[in-house]
């Protein structure tokens, strides 16, 4: 029961910062919409103003009459998630740090400080390629159709986009714990390397809509420097762990660390007493 309580205090002061976090996207939301329809109005003219209503270059139309409120809600919800991440990702590892070993709490350091900068440069690369493909997507469109751009499928767009490109930006990460989980070594990624490689270009050219092959090399060249930055990690890790098994034989990577020796001041006797102590 203490840690039910615990959980449903973490929670009310999460979802209290997702409402200061919304409620402050409320107060912003004109600001919001021109930054999210930006890419759509560097569009040419004749994509955006399909209707050649005079004195309109960009806008997006709302066929429901509660379309534009729930459209603003919508909005201040994402932003109010995004504004409070700080607060409720303390929230939950405030509630799950404390069961974690030494070790363990390393990883989650590490998760959680190259998770966020990583999705967000994703989320910035998904802005400028947004255009990119408006730009195919309206372009392709057959003459006698006059496409009507709603705001509730341009938001769903601009989700999708931010999110396949955030998360795609993680890749490395999970390659990295990964090997920290000793699921993955050196040997195995180098064999399969080329196999990855291609498959961050199709995964690039298939999530990209625009053909052109700047989205895709937006996405995909990115990706495979964040791939290859994470081999070198797990190239040196592998060295380091075949090291410490030979000067410390019998004794894990993590357990040498979790007791704080190093080749140069471990003696036979602290060995002799971690093994006793097993």
């Amino acid at each position: 029961m203490e840690h039910i309580r615990e959980l449903r205090n973490r929670i009310l002061k999460a979802l209290l910062a997702v409402v200061v976090g919304s409620v402050l996207g409320w107060i912003f939301r004109e600001h919001l919409v021109d930054f999210l329809r930006s890419p759509y109005c560097r569009l040419p003219r004749h994509l955006t103003n399909p209707f050649e209503i005079k004195g309109h270059s960009c806008n997006l139309y709302a066929p429901g009459l509660f379309d534009p409120l729930f459209f603003q809600l919508k909005l201040a919800i994402a932003a109010g998630i995004v504004f409070s991440a700080p607060v409720w990702m303390y929230q939950l590892w405030a509630f799950v740090a404390p069961g974690l070993h030494a070790r363990e709490r390393r990883w989650s350091y590490l998760f959680i400080g190259t998770a966020v900068p990583l999705f967000a440069i994703g989320a910035v690369m998904a802005y400028f390629a947004m255009s990119k493909g408006l730009r195919f997507l309206l372009g392709v469109t057959p003459s006698g159709i006059t496409p009507w751009i709603t705001i509730d499928s341009y938001l769903s767009y601009a989700m999708a986009m931010l999110l396949i490109f955030g998360l795609s930006f993680e890749l490395p990460l999970v390659v990295v714990l990964l090997n920290l989980a000793r699921v993955l070594t050196h040997q195995r990624f180098r064999k399969w390397r080329r196999m990855i490689i291609f498959l961050v270009f199709v995964f690039a050219a298939v999530a990209t809509p625009s053909p052109d092959p700047f989205s895709m090399l937006l996405l995909a060249v990115p990706c495979v420097v964040l791939v290859e930055a994470a081999e070198v990690f797990v190239w040196l890790n592998d060295r380091r762990r075949a090291r410490l098994g030979t000067v410390y034989p019998g004794l894990t990577p993590e357990e040498i660390t979790e007791y704080g020796l190093d080749s140069e001041t471990a003696t036979s006797a602290d060995l002799d007493d971690i093994e006793a102590g097993r």
